[in-house]
C-alpha cells in the first residue's frame, strides 16, 4: 500500500452526558471521584496556614538580613595596593557626618534596633592602613561635614571629594608627611598646591566668625546686602586668600564654592582643569604681590597683602579647561603675557544675553598682541567666551595688547 493509500483509523467517542439534578449540581458525586468539598475546611488547613505564614516571615526576614549585608558591604569599599589599602568608594548610611580616613573601615548594624540614626557603629581594622584615597570616593555626598586624613595617607586624588555638598572642613593629622590643612582647606605638605577648598567651607567660616543663623528647616540664612554687617560678612566668609606659597591650584579645587572674591598670589603658575568651576557668586579675581609670606586665607585688607591688582597674576603660565566656566557674575578678565596655555572652554558661559544686553565678561583683555598670542599661546577650542547670536554662538571681542585696569 502506498503512502497515499494509507488510511488512519480514528475512533471518535460519543460525548458523555451526566444527568445531574439541578439541586445537586454543587454536591453531586461522580462514581470513582472524591466528593466535592463545598463550604468545608481543607484537611490540615490550620497546619498549612501556619507553615505558609512562617515561610513568608522567614522570606521577609532573610530579605532584610541580606539587604543589610549588602549595605554593610557598600558603605566602605577598599582595594589592597602595594603599600596598604586604597579607599575607593563610600556610600553614606545617611547619618555619617564625620569621616576618618586612616584604616580599613566597616559598618556594623544592630539588627534589633530600627532607628537608622543609632543602629550602626563604625569599626576599624588597625592592621590595614589606608595609604591612598581614590577619585570620586565621596562623589555628591550630602551628609559628611568633616573629613580627617590620617598620618599614613600618601596619596589623595584631586577628585576624591568632588561635589561633597555638606563638606565644611578637611583636617589632616599633623604627623602626615604628605599633606596638611590650613583652616580646613587641604594642601600638599609644603603648601605649594591647593588641593581642595570644601564646597560648604563658607558655613564653617560663618560659624567661626559669628554669622551662622539657620531657619526652621536647618538652612543657613545669609545676610542680605542691606544688612549693616553685610560688608564684614563678605570679607570674613565670602572672600578667600590663596596663600603666597601656592604655585598650583589643583583640579576641581574650588568647584561650586560659595564666595564672591578670591586673591591669587603672584607666583602662581598653574590653574588646573575646573579649578574655579561654577562659582555662581564669584565676582572678582584679584592678584597680589607681597614681599612677606601670606599664610592665612582670611582676608583683612588689600594693604595687608601688598600690591593688589584686578587680573590673573603675572607669572601664571597655565589655565586648564573649564577653569572659570559658568561664573556669570565676573565682569572683567585680564590674561597676562606669561600665559602659554589656555584649555578648552576655559571661560565657557561667563557671558550671556539679558534681553538685548550682554552681561558678564563682555570683552576679553589680553596683554600680548594678536600675532604674539597666536604664535606663543596654545589655546583650546572655544577658550574665549561665547554668547547666543541668532542661531549661532558668537565669541566676545578680544582686546589684544590691552592695559590692565
Amino acid at each position: 500500500m502506498s503512502k497515499k493509500e494509507k488510511k488512519i483509523n480514528v475512533t471518535v467517542n460519543e460525548p458523555i452526558h451526566l444527568d445531574i439534578p439541578e439541586d445537586e449540581i454543587w454536591t453531586y458525586q461522580v462514581e470513582g471521584l472524591a466528593a466535592p468539598r463545598i463550604n468545608q475546611t481543607p484537611k490540615h488547613y490550620n497546619i498549612k496556614k501556619v507553615i505558609f505564614v512562617v515561610t513568608i516571615v522567614l522570606a521577609v526576614s532573610l530579605s532584610c538580613f541580606f539587604s543589610v549585608l549588602t549595605l554593610r558591604k557598600d558603605t566602605f569599599e577598599f582595594e589592597q595596593v602595594q603599600n596598604g589599602y586604597a579607599f575607593t568608594r563610600f556610600s553614606n548610611t545617611g547619618f555619617i557626618t564625620e569621616l576618618e580616613i586612616d584604616y580599613v573601615t566597616d559598618v556594623e548594624y544592630e539588627l534589633g534596633n530600627p532607628d537608622p540614626k543609632t543602629n550602626f557603629k563604625v569599626v576599624k581594622d588597625k592592621t590595614k592602613p589606608v595609604t591612598e584615597v581614590g577619585s570620586y570616593v565621596l562623589n555628591c555626598d550630602e551628609k559628611v561635614q568633616i573629613i580627617t586624613i590620617g598620618a599614613g595617607v600618601e596619596k589623595v586624588d584631586s577628585k576624591a571629594f568632588y561635589s561633597c555638598w555638606a563638606l565644611r572642613e578637611i583636617r589632616v593629622d599633623k604627623n602626615n608627611p604628605n599633606y596638611c590643612d590650613v583652616d580646613g582647606v587641604l594642601y600638599n605638605k609644603d603648601k605649594t598646591e591647593l588641593i581642595c577648598r570644601p564646597c560648604d567651607h563658607d558655613t564653617y567660616l560663618a560659624e567661626k566668625y559669628g554669622f551662622a543663623e539657620y531657619d526652621n528647616n536647618g538652612w543657613r540664612i545669609e545676610p542680605a546686602a542691606e544688612d549693616p554687617l553685610y560688608e564684614q560678612y563678605v570679607r570674613d566668609v565670602m572672600t578667600f586668600v590663596v596663600p603666597s606659597t601656592v604655585t598650583t591650584i589643583g583640579e576641581m579645587s574650588f568647584n561650586y564654592a560659595n564666595m564672591k572674591n578670591v586673591y591669587l598670589p603672584e607666583g602662581l603658575k598653574v590653574i588646573e582643569t575646573l579649578g574655579f568651576f561654577e562659582i555662581p557668586l564669584l565676582e572678582n579675581v584679584y592678584s597680589y604681590k607681597t614681599d612677606s609670606a601670606v599664610e592665612d586665607s582670611h582676608y583683612v585688607s588689600d594693604e595687608a597683602l601688598g600690591t593688589v591688582y584686578n587680573s590673573l597674576p603675572e607669572g601664571l603660565e597655565y589655565i586648564g579647561s573649564d577653569a572659570f566656566s559658568y561664573n556669570r557674575e565676573m565682569k572683567y578678565m585680564y590674561i597676562p603675557a606669561s600665559v602659554k596655555y589656555i584649555g578648552h572652554n576655559a571661560f565657557w558661559d561667563t557671558v550671556y544675553k539679558d534681553g538685548k544686553e550682554l552681561k558678564g565678561i563682555v570683552k576679553m583683555n589680553v596683554a600680548v598682541s594678536e600675532e604674539e598670542f597666536e604664535s606663543t599661546v596654545e589655546a583650546g577650542n572655544d577658550w574665549c567666551p561665547k554668547y547666543d547670536y541668532l542661531l549661532f554662538k558668537k565669541s566676545i571681542d578680544v582686546a589684544y595688547s590691552a592695559q590692565r585696569q
